[in-house]
Parts: C-alpha cells; sequence; structure tokens
C-alpha cells in the first residue's frame, strides 16, 4: 500500500517580472511578467494558463507585489470575470523582489501537500520565518518602508550606510558594525542558508563585512539581481538578502502554526477574516495534522525534505504519519468486566455544596504557537 501524501489540486503562480532563485529545485511558481502595450495583451497569458488549470479541476493561488499591483490585479479580475469563477485567489504581498521570490517557490513546493487554501494561508505566514531586507548606501529614494527625516538626512553622509528590512518586520535602521548582530529583527532556526542579489558586485564591501558574521550562514548564495530590486529598493547601490532556515522540518513548521477555519461556502481552510477564493467568513475551527516542530514540540504535517536542506544536519526523509492504533480491551476485560471496572456510584449528597466546593466555571482555553 502506498504511504504517499494525497497531492492536492494547487497551481501557484507569481505575475511580476521577479525571475525564481531556484532554491526548491523545479517547484517553483508559475512566473507571468505582465508585458505588453495594453492592459489585455499584459493580461493575456495568465487569462489563457488560468483557463486550461481550472478546466483541469486546479485552483490558482496568485501571489503578486503590493507596491506593483495595478496590472496583476486586473489580470486576477479578468481571469475570474472571463470564466465566471472563484477558483483563482489574488494575494498581493508587501515584500522585497528576492524574498517574494522564495515565498513563492515555497508555496509551489508545499502546494501538492496542502488545501488551496491553506498554501493561501501560507502566503502571510512564511514571511514570518524569513529575515529579508538590504543594504542600502541611502534611503533618500525608499518608499516602500517607513523612513523617517532624520534617516533621509543621514544618507547624505558619506560613511553612512543603512539595513532596511521587510520580513518579518518592516524597519530601517543605521548599520553600526560594532551591533549589527545585537540588532538583528528576527534570527530563523539553525541551520542558517543565506541567499542575496546585488546590481553592482562592486560595493558588496560593508555586507560582506557585517551581515554574514551576525546571521552565520552555513551556506551562502550569491544569485543574479532582481529585475525590479530598483524599483522597490530606490536606489541601485543595494545588497537585497534573505536569511531561512535550512532545517528539514523548517516548513512544516510554519504550515503546522496556522490556525485554520473553514469557509462557509466553498469550505476551504483559511486563517484571514474572509476566503481568499470565495470572500465568504469562517464558520468552524480546523487544526493541521500534527507532527514534530524543529525545537522539538507538535504541530505540522509532515512534508518531504527541500532540495537545498542544509547536508551537515540529516535527517531520514519525511513521510506520512501514521496514527497509533487504538488500544483493545484484553480478553480478561472482555470476560469479567466487574473486575476491572466498578459500577459508577449512585450515591448523591443532599443538600447544598459546603462552601468550600462550590463549582467554578471553567476557564477559556487559548491556543498559542
Amino acid at each position: 500500500m502506498s504511504t504517499a501524501l494525497p497531492r492536492s489540486a494547487t497551481t501557484v503562480a507569481l505575475l511580476a517580472d521577479i525571475p525564481s532563485t531556484g532554491h526548491v529545485g523545479e517547484a517553483g511558481a508559475r512566473r507571468f511578467a505582465l508585458r505588453g502595450e495594453g492592459v489585455g495583451e499584459r493580461s493575456a497569458a495568465f487569462v489563457a494558463f488560468a483557463r486550461q488549470e481550472i478546466e483541469a479541476g486546479r485552483k490558482i493561488v496568485a501571489l503578486y507585489p503590493t507596491w506593483r499591483s495595478s496590472d496583476a490585479e486586473r489580470a486576477v479580475n479578468f481571469a475570474r470575470g472571463a470564466m465566471r469563477t472563484d477558483h483563482v485567489a489574488g494575494i498581493g504581498l508587501d515584500l522585497s523582489p528576492l524574498a517574494l521570490s522564495l515565498v513563492a517557490d515555497q508555496l509551489a513546493y508545499l502546494a501538492p501537500y496542502l488545501q488551496p487554501g491553506m498554501v493561501a494561508a501560507l502566503c502571510d505566514e512564511l514571511p514570518r520565518h524569513l529575515l529579508a531586507g538590504a543594504w542600502l548606501r541611502s534611503v533618500s529614494g525608499l518608499s516602500t518602508i517607513p523612513t523617517s527625516l532624520r534617516q533621509h538626512v543621514g544618507s547624505y553622509a558619506p560613511a553612512v550606510s543603512f539595513l532596511a528590512y521587510c520580513a518579518p518586520i518592516r524597519q530601517v535602521g543605521r548599520m553600526r558594525p560594532s551591533d549589527v548582530a545585537g540588532s538583528l529583527p528576527f534570527r530563523p532556526v539553525q541551520p542558517v542558508q543565506l541567499l542575496y542579489s546585488t546590481p553592482d558586485p562592486g560595493i558588496t564591501g560593508p555586507f560582506d563585512d557585517n551581515l554574514p558574521q551576525a546571521v552565520q550562514p552555513v551556506a551562502t548564495r550569491a544569485l543574479p539581481a532582481q529585475p525590479l530590486g530598483p524599483e522597490y529598493w530606490g536606489t541601485a547601490k543595494y545588497v537585497e538578502f534573505v536569511a531561512l532556515s535550512a532545517h528539514p522540518q523548517a516548513l512544516a513548521y510554519a504550515a503546522g502554526s496556522l490556525r485554520a477555519s473553514a469557509c462557509s461556502w466553498c469550505g476551504e481552510p483559511m486563517s484571514s477574516r474572509h476566503c481568499p477564493f470565495c470572500s465568504a467568513r469562517a464558520v468552524r475551527s480546523r487544526a493541521p495534522r500534527g507532527t514534530p516542530r524543529p525545537d522539538g514540540g507538535h504541530g505540522a504535517p509532515r512534508l518531504p525534505q527541500p532540495p537545498n536542506a542544509a547536508s551537515s544536519h540529516p535527517h531520514p526523509r519525511i513521510g506520512p504519519v501514521r496514527p497509533a492504533p487504538p488500544t483493545s480491551p484484553s480478553p480478561t476485560d472482555l470476560q469479567h468486566p466487574s473486575e476491572h471496572r466498578p459500577p459508577p456510584s449512585t450515591h448523591r449528597p443532599e443538600g447544598p455544596p459546603p462552601a468550600d466546593r462550590t463549582p467554578q466555571a471553567e476557564a477559556p482555553r487559548t491556543y498559542s504557537r
């Protein structure tokens, strides 16, 4: 009997000129650069692709950058309207090009093992497990991340540079070499891999001397510059980076940390207020299958190991979870049940209960990650 996980019918697309990082191998999102003279021409390739996928019985999770959303939103609306379907979910993410490319490919890697609603819910969850940003020589042209007037003025000083983060939080700070490690807003679970790209390899000195020592990656990869990087960062003098956990269970832990509810209309699991497919509300709780987390806990579905996971931490290939068989009563229990399970007492105390034993209301149950 096969023990393979059931494969869901979900396709992940990225509607922007954002090439793949290649981090998850061939399991990448389908890219659509949305080029052309008019809106119809820029949307035609995605609409044709969406028609083909929906006719094959698959749902589509279409990602796009919120800072370049106009054409992508129209392409999603064209696809939904042309086929009169709600099986196309358009989701905007406020991430840098390199981080968005990685998240899209991670979602495509997870898509065969999760329901479409869970794939859509992970769009907001996966960035919380990354450290993504850029080293910037100047923030005078940066408009995608909030900056202060003091930081703008500091951009004109010759020896000042900045570290800007877009995930898991959005913040900009002056880079002080003596305090880079202490100022990191987040550290991925070890072992860590570091991806970076820049349009000008001659300016990477301050980045090379500080950030890798603070993150302490087991592997570092230099990637070609993203075409939309200068637009997002507001300058060509930048080094964009993403630090992520290479632990074999990192993606499974991210998937298991979701609190999902079922959509009241289409039944898809969802973690937001409204379903990304049909916009209905959730009606009931839904918990993912539990498996070990990187820290030894439980609560994440088991997934296969990504191809670029760090080899310094060998783990067996991850398979499906087999639930333990229910406990059956012994033959002795069946023959003499009264010897092992005394009958319930029929005695009922009379009168009001003692003052020190007044029944208390049960405390509300809470859930945490």
